[in-house]
């Protein structure tokens, strides 16, 4: 399977009916996908749509239905589109259930960076810095390793997004959870062997008892 459909699977069983989620750009756009649009799940976006549904086939694209990464997404019944300023509001305000976000690096003790230098060719901040502080709950949606490093680090060294912790880490290679005591090694992706995973990460990892790999059997 494809390491970001296993990303975007994963997440997605993290989910819950009814609720308002925030999808980042990137990977975090696929989760979609593997929900059910029948479970009343409303997909927010900063630039203003409230009620995103699955992507669009080829021919069937609205220029006026986007994401916050320019990415064409459809319409759910009861969808709305608001002014940046409203949706913003949503998120300041604490009425996100849920935000899943792409990252440069996580850190042992849950900090994201997701952001670089201003004035560079590098990603910027977004409204990363107001979703972190402002959701109920962030969940990391990233590829474990890129170029070789790990994403996953023991003290991120690039700015932080926030001070808040996140609540859960998804890579192809393993579900994270930081806690007090550090950072909680929860599942292994498929046919991912628990040493790898170790391996393949900067940070610590708190290993206790036998670890699950990932449920990812269908669609939400």
């Amino acid at each position: 399977m494809d390491p970001e459909e296993v990303i975007a699977r994963r997440v997605a069983r993290e989910i819950r009916p009814g609720t308002l989620v925030n999808l980042g750009i990137g990977i975090p756009t696929l989760v979609s996908d593997h929900l059910d649009e029948r479970l009343g799940v409303f997909f927010q976006a900063e630039n203003g749509a409230v009620g995103m549904g699955h992507r669009p086939p080829e021919g069937m694209t609205d220029r006026h239905l986007t994401d916050a990464g320019g990415s064409f997404v459809s319409a759910v019944p009861g969808a709305s589109i608001i002014d940046s300023a409203f949706s913003f509001g949503l998120i300041r305000g604490g009425h996100l259930d849920l935000t899943v976000l792409g990252g440069l690096q996580v850190d042992a003790k849950g900090h994201l960076a997701n952001w670089m230098i201003p004035g560079r060719f590098v990603p910027g901040m977004g409204g990363a810095m107001d979703l972190v502080t402002g959701a109920k709950k962030v969940i990391v949606a990233m590829r474990h390793r890129a170029k070789g490093v790990s994403k996953v680090v023991q003290e991120c060294d690039l700015p932080l997004t926030s001070q808040r912790r996140v609540d859960l880490i998804v890579t192809e290679l393993a579900v994270m959870k930081p806690m007090d005591d550090g950072l909680h090694l929860l599942e292994t992706g498929p046919g991912i062997g628990v040493d790898r995973v170790v391996a393949a990460t900067d940070a610590a990892l708190v290993i206790t008892g036998r670890i699950p790999e990932m449920d990812l059997s269908g669609s939400i």
